[in-house]
């Protein structure tokens, strides 16, 4: 059975809209593990939009399952990652502006940064996965880096309008998912994906985790965050079978 890593970013993002004290992150991973989900994925910025130090601080301490944390390869984070030790260290990047991460972490042109933060995280004991683009330049190097695992993302394949495009950036998917599986490589697989398209890429062989945030949270406003892991987690399930 495939992994589910809940993010909860966006519950922090609705506190953070009147700068209050809910709806609290934390509960929410409660809930959220509650609803059978496998881990817990949050994403501590630099600017702090939403999740924040103290977030991150009880999350470790409350989260029974996987405490995935996604970070940039910014010096002040890769610090705190490694005094929370997380079980799992997502690298990610990182641009001020955007609304949520776009596109993968170019590893091939950054990879001394990359490989400075891996190292740092590695010696504190915590796992690494690359956050990248279905390409298998990337995926080499994160081979190269000593990576555990590969998150690839899937915004191309989630945002396509057409049928046929939609089949295309699953191809790529597929093939990037049998590279790296190849070469050692665990593969997870996030952005973008929700209740109806998670399907197609749940039924990829090799993938074993999925990180979902946007989708479970706006279905949490409407019918609970128990509820909506759990109908996240018959998705997948239903697509395994």
């Amino acid at each position: 059975m495939i992994r589910l890593g809940v993010n909860i970013d966006h519950v922090a993002t609705v506190r953070q809209a009147r700068r209050a004290l809910e709806p609290d992150p934390v509960a929410a991973a409660v809930l959220a593990t509650l609803g059978g989900a496998d881990g817990i994925t949050i994403h501590l910025r630099e600017d702090r939009r939403h999740i924040n130090d103290r977030d991150v601080r009880l999350l470790r301490q409350v989260v029974t399952t996987i405490l995935n944390l996604e970070l940039s390869v910014a010096d002040e984070i890769v610090a705190i990652a490694c005094e929370i030790k997380p079980e799992q260290a997502t690298l990610v990047p990182e641009k001020r502006e955007e609304l949520t991460t776009e596109g993968g972490l170019d590893i091939v042109t950054h990879q001394t940064a990359v490989a400075a933060a891996m190292k740092k995280l590695h010696e504190a004991g915590i796992a690494v996965a690359l956050f990248i683009d279905p390409d298998n330049r990337q995926i080499e190097i994160a081979k190269i880096l000593g990576a555990r695992a590969i998150e690839i993302q899937t915004a191309r394949y989630a945002e396509a309008k057409t049928h046929a495009a939609r089949q295309i950036e699953l191809n790529a998917l597929q093939e990037s998912t049998e590279f790296a599986r190849q070469i050692g490589l665990n593969v997870h697989m996030g952005h973008g994906l929700n209740y109806e398209n998670v399907r197609a890429i749940a039924q990829i062989p090799g993938v074993e985790e999925l990180n979902i945030g946007h989708s479970i949270v706006s279905r949490a406003v409407l019918v609970g965050m128990e509820r909506a892991v759990r109908e996240m987690k018959d998705a997948i399930r239903a697509a395994c079978d």
